[in-house]
């Protein structure tokens, strides 16, 4: 590190260090060095360090090194400068071998070129080569790191270090106006108000012409010394450099420096815009990673905040189903979970399962249409050895192996009457009995049913017992099918296309509009099941980052046909009335408070409902429903 060491004429010493790229030293307050002796000018000297070496020039004093007068010099440790009655004793712990050749004298003129060698590369000037070095030392420290505030930090701190500047700025453009992102100095600190301290008349011009500009004096300058920004700000020199992406502006580089001495040359200029370059395109890069972070971020909290356990889903219809599940989950009563095939009942059984006291129990499924009716009681209740033909040794069923736990019976509908009365008296008296014993055994489940079927109409058909059904039926959770739940097809789609890209290694990121048009016009016969499964085949064979309405088969003469604008219109009055009568629970009053409308409306669109549920004509229109 190097220092000065000060004796001022009435003897007082004082050390100061060496820190920044130039050093201005004279009696002005604005200097670094400050010397209380009238015999020495305002401005006196300046130490320049270029990397390597410290040079004392002078603004217009005397002075001496060593005790004979120069115009400038290149400091060894222990020279001692004097200018008017102080002395001034240059100290360097860590001084590099004695280089040959001198450097150039220092002048409010542009210096000549610096050929001082830092390398065995012929032809190569020194400070060239060291900023290459700089260059690439910069790009693989830039290309280590995606945290964007600490990459922008580290490019403004490069940048005031390779241009000698005092301050630098990195603007970036935000809805096509300049926004400062990050404002430092020398001493790598923060800038506060950076705002104030911009020429907007200089970025204006970088904004426009997109190419890089250079003031040496923007005092003098003619374009602006007229600015407003440049008077009041007392800019001296700058350099502004724009950041571009395939031929478009996303930035800028703005550099400065406060005083003459220190005027940028068309050299500075050039590495500027090297470094910009460079920067450009891992700049760009590390803003669009953080851009995908933040919508990756947003998007989980959105589809968390659309989940209930592994179900997805938001509309009103699953919302209710919730708030459901939540109320009967702790008590053991029998659910019937009714709606479409493909709806997700399962899924809402262990729901169901998982919010109980029987959490850590078991849950066991059956499915009572899959398995043949001669086999179907040997499985739910179980077997004894030589009961039947293959019966080669005992074996429980799965009531038995629900206890503690719960049952899940699917397509309920489909077991046979004969069977339905074991089940029944099993439910009853929670005994079961093996095939081919005569012991009953006590079972402590809970039974979840599911069904596709309209059991009432079963019912009345007589293929499903009545008091069992009743005996299943305590609680009924109906399931809405995926053409009525609105968005949530959209956002079911995003979740299997994430799931399945990542298990078979697709590069597939989303939908195109059309496709995404295309599936909520779809009617989805066999709901969550089928997109599921088309989402599935559209990730393996598709060849796009985006899939469209093609790569999920959604081909225009699948999809519904467009409903005409007062269709559309009654439709989603009804939808909306409906739904915000289920949040008041039916109050009528309530409703139509809510709604702003007169409560006879909503007397008008219930007896609409209920007249186009018997297949009845419509009574004529009194008034409009909204």
């Amino acid at each position: 590190m190097a220092s000065l060491s000060v004796r001022t004429p009435d003897g007082k010493v004082r050390t100061v260090p060496l820190l920044k790229r130039i050093t201005s030293i004279g009696r002005g307050t604005d200097n670094d060095v400050q010397l209380n002796d009238p015999s020495v000018p305002d401005s006196a000297l300046h130490v320049l360090f270029d990397g390597s070496r410290y040079q004392v020039g002078s603004l217009g004093a005397t002075f001496q090194i060593n005790g004979k007068k120069r115009d400038s010099h290149v400091l060894a440790s222990e020279d001692v400068i004097r200018v008017g009655g102080t002395e001034l004793t240059f100290t360097r712990d860590d001084a590099p071998a004695p280089r040959p050749t001198p450097l150039p004298s220092i002048t409010t003129e542009a210096p000549a070129s610096d050929e001082s060698h830092t390398a065995e590369i012929p032809g190569v000037p020194g400070r060239e080569l060291a900023m290459l070095r700089r260059l690439t030392t910069f790009s693989e420290r830039l290309l280590g790191s995606y945290d964007v505030d600490k990459l922008l930090e580290n490019l403004m701190d490069e940048v005031i270090e390779v241009t000698r500047a005092d301050k630098g700025f990195l603007i970036l453009m935000e809805s096509n106006e300049p926004r400062v992102k990050v404002a430092r100095n020398l001493s790598r600190e923060n800038i506060e108000d950076a705002v104030e301290k911009l020429s907007d008349s200089i970025i204006s011009k970088v904004v426009k012409d997109q190419k890089p500009l250079i003031i040496a004096d923007a005092i003098d300058a003619p374009e602006f010394k007229a600015s407003e920004s440049v008077v009041n700000l007392k800019v001296h020199s700058v350099m502004c450099v724009p950041l571009m992406h395939k031929g478009e502006l996303f930035g800028l580089l703005y550099v400065g420096n406060d005083r003459l001495v220190n005027r940028f040359e068309p050299k500075s200029l050039d590495m500027l815009t090297i470094f910009a370059a460079q920067a450009s395109l891992i700049l760009h890069n590390a803003l669009l990673v953080n851009e995908l972070k933040l919508d990756n971020t947003e998007l989980r909290k959105k589809l968390e905040d659309q989940r209930y356990g592994d179900i997805v889903g938001a509309c009103q219809g699953m919302k209710d189903v919730y708030k459901r599940i939540d109320k009967i989950a702790l008590t053991d009563i029998s659910v019937l979970i009714t709606g479409e095939t493909g709806t997700g009942k399962e899924l809402i059984a262990r729901e169901i399962h998982r919010h109980s006291p029987r959490a850590k129990g078991p849950f066991v499924t059956i499915n009572c249409g899959a398995i043949p009716e001669n086999l179907l009681e040997s499985e739910l209740f179980g077997h004894v050895k030589g009961a039947f033909t293959g019966a080669v040794a005992t074996r429980p069923g799965k009531f038995q192996a629900a206890i503690g736990g719960t049952l899940f019976l699917d397509e309920i509908g489909e077991m046979p009457l004969q069977l339905q009365v074991k089940l029944l008296r099993a439910l009853q008296e929670k005994v079961v009995y093996k095939v081919g014993d005569n012991r009953g055994e006590a079972v402590d489940i809970r039974v979840v049913a599911a069904t596709n079927k309209i059991l009432e109409e079963e019912v009345k058909k007589n293929t499903f017992r009545e008091d069992l059904y009743y005996r299943l039926n305590v609680v009924t959770l109906k399931l809405p099918p995926l053409r009525e739940r609105g968005e949530d097809v959209i956002v079911l789609g995003r979740f299997f296309l994430q799931k399945y890209a990542k298990e078979f290694g697709s590069k597939v990121k989303g939908f195109t509009p059309a496709a995404t048009v295309a599936m909520k016009k779809y009617a989805w016969p066999g709901n969550i099941r089928e997109l599921e499964n088309r989402l599935k085949k559209a990730v393996v064979l598709a060849d796009k980052p985006l899939l469209g309405a093609d790569d999920l088969d959604l081909k225009p003469e699948n999809l519904d046909p467009i409903m005409p604008l007062l269709q559309a219109k009654e439709e989603f009055q009804k939808r909306y009335i409906n739904e915000v009568l289920a949040r008041n629970n039916g109050n009528r009053t309530k409703t139509a408070k809510d709604l702003g409308v007169d409560p006879r409306t909503i007397f008008r669109h219930l007896e609409k409902l209920e007249a186009e549920k018997n297949g009845k004509p419509l009574p004529p229109e009194e008034e409009e429903l909204l």
